[in-house]
């Protein structure tokens, strides 16, 4: 027990200084009200007394002059829905059918005293405190001792929270029936508040995954600025976030708001382009929305709705059809009450006073005699009427109010079976049943756990929250023209993960009557084959498809990155699939291929046929006058020079790397050095027509053998350093071209590679500069100037080679590669042997000594 001081501190932090005020003396505490009694619109007595506050009415009529005291506020205007007066029907049928069972709470009675919060928050936390005192509204012997054992209320949030706030301290149980916000499970701040509807902590998330579910990705969102609507959307939007899901407005409703602000909310969603609409707010206020977007015929929407209005029938109208039709929601499940029809049908003013304005409504009629007025017989009959009081066919809010009396009951009940010593109080004491207290009501409602006639299991978790169990309906219209909500799935929250969320898509009816899911997406997925790309400025979900890059794929839909294929795999056409690159290198059967092998033989056997001519004619003047045994020697040599281009034709293997390059290279500089032997012999040979010199007998054929092998050797060594070392390798290059491999020998070593074709060229430079020396000597013996004009050919189709190899792609590198060494090869040999054999076979009268020792002019040839 806490001190009466305590107690008057937690009634000033509670707000309610101006309700009561508590004394504190030093012997008896007492209690003593500040204002006018507020007493219950309707009640019975019985040995445990459960309260309940509803919204009867919707406005709270007071005066506040500030100079006169106030008078007693009124309510008045009836809530046309009159479904607070069903629900509170409810609330007396379930404790009339306790009363009645012998099997819960047998010889104790329940009896109730339900008050009328108006509409009015401040009108409900006076309510939950008159139900602290009696029935008279006196506190009874201290005051912290109440005079019923728990409350049953309110049916939205922002209400339940100031109520729960307000009796917490005092330990009375509080359960509601409809109140869902998520704030409410917090243990902390409301440790004794239970409620028999799902938390919208399930609801949100179950929202979420339902707009993911049918590939929604962008959304509008509208919401009551309430803590129902404003802790609900809050959960939606983080879940929503983690999904994936973008929201392109989310706009506050409020009923009682100016027109402007609704018709700012119409002119919003016309704006907008997603085709969704969330909505987490009551029926009230959507219905003004609707009206508006009734009057701009803005329709074809697909609406989501929370359970506070998905399922209401007080928007569920031809009407409303127009613009909710096709919408679909989370409501609370649904069930049959057996003797719930008969009874509220029954109900009648002689029931008590608390029907009177409830029956001069619905009949137009007056219970008092005023002129003017219909008098009433109270022969009227409630099954005559048709309205949303007698209107029955869904009984969702009614079953959970019906669950939570129930849970009150089996609570008390378990409280009153208690066996002595065996009790959760102290000493295993068990409660005093003459005098039992809410706290006591408190503790066994915690541990309920008990099954409606139905079957269904009900308990509270330690957050004092049921099972999350909602139906999944959709808004159709039947043959009739009346609005119907068709179950099309169901959300459990007790069933494993990943089987909680059940839809049966195929009967569902969408907005405008299509059977079709509508499209709600800022940006069209992205296929296979592209990746998202963000634009900049707006939200994830708008993007744009860029196509992936070459060697890149991507086989998901709607990914931000690109895959890359392995080396050995470029990507296909619709960059969706890695496959295998092609292979190129230059094979025997290509036209190109074909065209240098043509080249290559023939030359080769141009040169045999020259070796054939010159053989022949051995004996005569010009065969022997060009040192025929370097001549035979160059002519195969160049034979070697156009077969060794073949060795760069076909696939790359070890052998053929190795064997093109050296052979190319041994071949080219036993050539260079055969034509390098011939030039030293012009000019040795015409130094040593200068009287006294005997020049000759130092470079005589023994000699020029030796200069063209040690020429050739030093090539020789150089080529078997090279495959000694690091010698050239068939490798696949992948750097050049993304979608294929060329096959294509390395080098290796590129000291070596590069010092064989120095070596070539400084021969080839030092031949060209001798035989220029040599190109002005006199007489027809002089073939110096045929050998300058080859080693020009010579040097000139190498150099031209250079850009050309390495502009070349591919396998068009060996092409290029084959050409020069075939050009080159027909240089030397037109250059230096075709003038020969022209004049062997088509001058035979020149081919004598005394034509080639004449002094002739030096173009007579």
């Amino acid at each position: 027990m806490i001190s009466c001081f305590e107690a008057s501190e937690v009634m000033i932090m509670s707000g309610l200084r101006d309700v009561v005020t508590v004394c504190c003396g030093a012997e008896e505490p007492t209690c003593e009200r500040w204002g006018h009694a507020h007493s219950p619109l309707f009640s019975k007595n019985g040995d445990v007394t459960i309260g309940g506050i509803f919204s009867f009415h919707y406005t709270l009529e007071s005066k506040l002059l500030f100079d006169i005291k106030p008078d007693i506020p009124k309510c008045i205007n009836l809530i046309q829905r009159l479904e607070d007066f069903q629900i509170a029907a409810t609330m007396m049928f379930t404790i009339e059918e306790i009363n009645n069972r012998t099997d819960i709470l047998p010889n104790i009675s329940l009896g109730y005293r339900i008050y009328d919060s108006c509409g009015s928050t401040r009108t409900a936390v006076k309510s939950a405190l008159a139900l602290t005192s009696d029935a008279e509204g006196n506190w009874t012997e201290s005051c912290l001792r109440s005079s019923v054992h728990a409350i049953v209320g309110h049916s939205a949030s922002s209400p339940t929270i100031a109520i729960a706030r307000a009796v917490g301290p005092f330990h009375i149980p509080l359960i509601s029936y409809s109140a869902s916000c998520e704030c409410l499970s917090n243990r902390q701040d409301f440790p004794t508040f239970f409620r028999t509807i799902p938390s919208d902590y399930y609801q949100s998330r179950a929202l979420a995954q339902l707009v993911k579910h049918f590939g929604w990705t962008w959304v509008g969102t509208i919401r009551t600025d309430t803590d129902y609507g404003n802790n609900g959307m809050a959960t939606f939007l983080y879940v929503a976030q983690q999904e994936g899901i973008c929201v392109e407005y989310s706009e506050l409703i409020q009923y009682g708001s100016p027109r402007e602000k609704f018709l700012k909310v119409v002119d919003v969603i016309k704006r907008s382009t997603s085709k969704v609409i969330v909505a987490f707010t009551f029926d009230f206020e959507l219905n003004v929305l609707i009206k508006e977007l009734l009057q701009q015929n803005v329709t074809g929407l697909q609406w989501i709705g929370s359970e506070a209005w998905i399922s209401s029938r007080a928007i569920a109208t031809k009407e409303n059809f127009r613009v909710l039709g096709g919408a679909i929601g989370f409501a609370v499940r649904n069930s049959v009450i057996p003797g719930l029809k008969e009874y509220i049908l029954n109900i009648h003013p002689s029931f008590s006073p608390g029907w009177n304005e409830f029956w001069q409504d619905v009949f137009k009629c007056s219970l008092n005699s005023q002129e003017n007025t219909t008098s009433c017989t109270l022969s009227e009959n409630l099954r005559q009427v048709s309205n949303d009081y007698t209107n029955l066919s869904v009984l969702r809010i009614n079953y959970n109010m019906y669950k939570a009396v129930y849970a009150l009951a089996h609570s008390v009940d378990n409280l009153y079976k208690c066996q002595e010593g065996l009790g959760p109080f102290f000493n295993k004491s068990c409660a005093d049943k003459m005098r039992i207290q809410p706290w006591q009501v408190l503790h066994y409602l915690k541990m309920v756990n008990f099954s409606t006639w139905s079957g269904e299991n009900i308990y509270f978790d330690k957050n004092g929250d049921p099972v999350a169990r909602y139906d999944l309906v959709n808004w159709q219209i039947n043959k009739e023209g009346l609005v119907q909500y068709v179950p099309v799935g169901l959300y459990d929250a007790s069933l494993p993960k990943g089987h909680q969320f059940i839809i049966n898509s195929s009967s569902i009816i969408w907005a405008g009557n299509q059977v079709k899911v509508p499209k709600s997406v800022c940006s069209d997925s992205c296929p296979a084959g592209t990746r998202k790309a963000a634009q900049k400025g707006k939200p994830i979900c708008c993007f744009d498809c860029v196509s992936c890059s070459e060697g890149e794929i991507n086989n998901i839909t709607d990914s931000v990155d690109c895959m890359k294929c392995p080396l050995d795999y470029r990507s296909n056409k619709e960059k969706d699939a890695c496959v295998l690159k092609d292979t190129e290198f230059l094979s025997y059967t290509e036209i190109i291929s074909l065209v240098l092998e043509g080249f290559s033989f023939f030359g080769a056997s141009a040169t045999t046929a020259v070796m054939v001519v010159f053989y022949k004619h051995k004996e005569t003047p010009i065969v022997k006058a060009n040192n025929s045994e370097l001549s035979f020697l160059l002519l195969f040599a160049l034979a070697l020079c156009f077969l060794c281009s073949l060795a760069f034709i076909g696939e790359p293997t070890e052998w053929s790397c190795m064997l093109r390059h050296t052979a190319f290279g041994i071949s080219f500089v036993l050539c260079i050095s055969c034509v390098l032997g011939k030039t030293i012999v012009v000019l040795m040979a015409f130094r040593a027509t200068l009287p006294g010199n005997n020049i000759m007998k130092w470079f005589g054929p023994a000699q020029q053998r030796l200069t063209v092998c040690t020429f050739t050797a030093i090539q020789v060594l150089i080529c078997t350093l090279w495959l000694s070392i690091s010698p050239p390798s068939p490798i696949r290059n992948m750097k050049y071209f993304t979608e294929k491999i060329i096959l294509e020998c390395d080098i290796g070593s590129g000291v070596a590679f590069y010092a064989v074709l120095g070596y070539i060229g400084f021969l080839s430079v030092l031949c060209f500069v001798l035989a220029f020396l040599a190109r002005k000597l006199p007489d027809n013996f002089n073939e110096a100037k045929f050998i300058t004009f080859s080693m020009l050919t010579f040097c000139a189709v190498w150099v031209t080679f250079i850009p050309a190899y390495i502009s070349s792609p591919g396998k068009y590198t060996v092409a290029v590669e084959i050409f020069a060494i075939l050009a080159s090869s027909f240089g030397l040999l037109s250059c230096i042997f075709v003038p020969k054999c022209y004049i062997i076979l088509f001058r035979p009268e020149n081919n004598s000594k005394k034509h080639l020792m004449g002094k002739m002019a030096s173009n007579s040839l």
